[in-house]
């Protein structure tokens, strides 16, 4: 058993003390978020120092993502109601935090930020499915009156839009029918859109941006490769010439310079952050981040010339370190730490580790052990992403870190479908629910068994979202592999996971859901999706059980949960629910957060014998 001592649990998941920082434009001042009464909030303070105040006053779920407006005059803000991720844009005036404004006051709308221009720093361009739930049409957002003027109407297959320097909405990249996609552009707002390039479903076409000049686009491609290439499209002639690609991983993304429009770097993710450089003073800057402070830097915010970055680092043990960077002399000013209390010499190590899956594949995990263990016969929790196209990767998980401090080894595994490892690697999950992509999931057991670390007696396994729905399908298509398990906001049925989705999701589908999962109005489909669904398995579950839903979750809504819980306390079977009201897809609430998390914790510690707040 671990000797490290027991963090308590607020630790990990109560409010942090400071997160977030950015730059005003004219870098006078620096804004954060931080609790204000128990709750988040935007603060701002001096560049240099004092004059702290809060500018915003939310008094339910906190303030989570924020930016300054272009001229400085605004922080705007989005925030949903009760995590139905009906978002609404707001917009505060840090010198009179009293004037906050709702600029997209629509019931049952979701509204979502397509650009904030420099060119127009009086508007914004924002996302509205206000004419029809299922697309999201554009309009030009006066941010001081909060008058809206359409500029780009979506047919009903725009599932992405894109601005150029100008602030003009020139670029849209559609779905078609079969789940491919095309780029559309047109010369200015009053003409046309016509189709430029045509990609599949397996090579992308990310549109990220215009070049300087306004001719051509940065578009993420993979066509002529396995991995996500960085490529220079032409409109005229729909031809790529490749910028930067890599080996290992596809492209996270391209760093454009706001000022300039000009590539500086390019962004990948392997097992840590691989970034190429394209700008002499931009690679100087950052080798002299790589010598400020260990883990993986990363830029959160910068000054409207570009002279002054706020830059927080992503540790494994040293969680979101924020410091206050001077390009001009590559001087730095230490901020804050997210979590001051959390001692780094108290928490795990996380070690990427290479994983064979039976039919030959090679995994990316991440092994995290718990601190002063002998790495033997351990009790383990397997720890599933969602998404499921989404990825673990290497930094501070709390999740995991609260999990080795209890006294479990944890092995997360991308497992196929998992992204940013090349189009073979996610495609080969292809109509795999409940199949190979859980086959990869047993393998990352047998790995760790095999290797002496994990006790097979002791192995558990929790996942939220996709990893809600693996950990269901682990007690239900493997029951003998797992001695416990927990569900958070996991699918039970993928048939009525499928009828529940939101309406602009539908325009979505036929390029993920249909193609990976299946189509409930196709009677063939509907059949592989039921025999792949845990609800209908639920007499094979012995193994101890529990359940977590937010009550307001969109995307996994509570019927999801409802409805195994209840198929299987019919059978006389305990199974731990915790269901909470004004929570979406994922636990919002720092008090939520620690009840659940301490329940998870009690759960574990019966089944699997790890450590307790109890056993302190």
């Amino acid at each position: 058993m671990t000797t490290a001592p027991l963090i308590p649990i607020g630790q990990f998941f109560d409010n942090p003390e400071r997160a977030a920082a950015r730059l005003s434009p004219d870098g006078g001042t620096i804004s954060y978020i931080a609790p204000r009464d128990g709750i988040l909030n935007v603060w701002v303070s001096h560049r240099n120092g004092g004059g702290d105040r809060p500018v915003t006053n939310d008094r339910d779920r906190g303030v989570r993502s924020y930016f300054w407006s272009r001229d400085g005059r605004w922080i705007v803000y989005v925030q949903d109601q009760g995590g139905n991720e009906n978002y609404r844009i707001h917009a505060v005036d840090p010198d009179r935090p009293d004037r906050v404004r709702d600029l997209t006051p629509f019931d049952g709308v979701r509204a979502g930020i397509v650009a904030a221009p420099r060119a127009t720093p009086r508007h914004m361009l924002v996302s509205l499915n206000l004419r029809d739930p299922s697309v999201f049409d554009v309009y030009r957002l006066t941010i001081s009156t909060g008058k809206l003027e359409m500029v780009g109407r979506n047919p009903g297959n725009v599932i992405g839009w894109t601005a150029d320097r100008e602030g003009r909405l020139r670029a849209a990249r559609t779905q078609t029918p079969e789940g491919d996609y095309e780029i559309l552009v047109r010369d200015d707002e009053r003409g046309e859109f016509r189709a430029v390039a045509a990609y599949s479903n397996e090579d992308k076409g990310y549109v990220f941006g215009f070049t300087p000049d306004g001719a051509r686009l940065w578009v993420g491609s993979a066509r002529d490769s396995d991995m996500l290439r960085l490529v220079e499209l032409d409109p005229a002639t729909g031809a790529e010439r490749v910028i930067d690609g890599d080996e290992e991983a596809d492209l996270s993304g391209p760093w454009v310079s706001d000022r300039t429009g000009e590539l500086l770097a390019t962004f990948y993710l392997r097992d840590r952050t691989l970034v190429k450089a394209y700008d002499d003073d931009f690679r100087a800057d950052w080798e002299a981040l790589r010598d400020l402070h260990h883990g993986d830097p990363g830029v959160g915010g910068q000054d409207a010339e570009e002279t002054t970055w706020i830059v927080s680092f992503n540790d494994d043990r040293d969680p979101g370190a924020t410091f206050l960077f001077d390009r001009r002399t590559r001087e730095s000013r230490f901020l804050f730490r997210p979590r001051p209390w959390l001692d780094p010499a108290a928490l795990a190590p996380m070690e990427p580790v290479r994983i064979t899956s039976r039919d030959g594949l090679s995994l990316p995990c991440y092994l995290t052990l718990p601190v002063g263990a002998r790495a033997h016969q351990l009790p383990m929790v397997l720890y599933v992403h969602g998404g499921p196209w989404a990825r673990d990767a290497w930094g501070y998980d709390p999740i995991a870190q609260f999990l080795a401090n209890r006294g479990y080894a944890v092995l997360q595994v991308n497992y196929r479908g998992s992204t940013g490892f090349g189009k073979r690697f996610t495609h080969a999950a292809e109509r795999e629910f409940a199949g190979k992509m859980h086959d990869d999931l047993i393998d990352g057991v047998n790995w760790a068994v095999d290797q002496g670390i994990a006790d097979p007696a002791r192995v558990g396994i929790y996942g939220g979202s996709y990893g809600g729905y693996a950990a269901l399908v682990g007690v239900t298509f493997t029951p003998d592999v797992f001695a416990a398990a927990v569900s958070f906001v996991g699918p039970s049925s993928l048939v009525t996971l499928a009828k529940s989705f939101p309406a602009y999701w539908r325009p979505l589908l036929a390029s993920t859901w249909f193609r990976y999962v299946g189509d409930p109005d196709d009677p063939d489909d509907l059949a592989d999706m039921e025999r792949r669904s845990p609800l209908n398995h639920v007499d094979r579950i012995t193994t101890p059980l529990m359940v977590i839903q937010g009550a307001n979750d969109p995307r996994v809504t509570k019927q999801e949960s409802d409805q195994i819980v209840a198929a299987l306390r019919e059978r006389g079977v305990d199974v731990e629910y915790i269901c909470k009201d004004g929570e979406g897809h994922g636990f919002v609430k720092p008090e939520n957060r620690m009840e659940a998390y301490g329940a998870m914790e009690r759960f574990f510690a019966k089944h699997l014998g790890g450590r307790a707040a109890d056993d302190a």
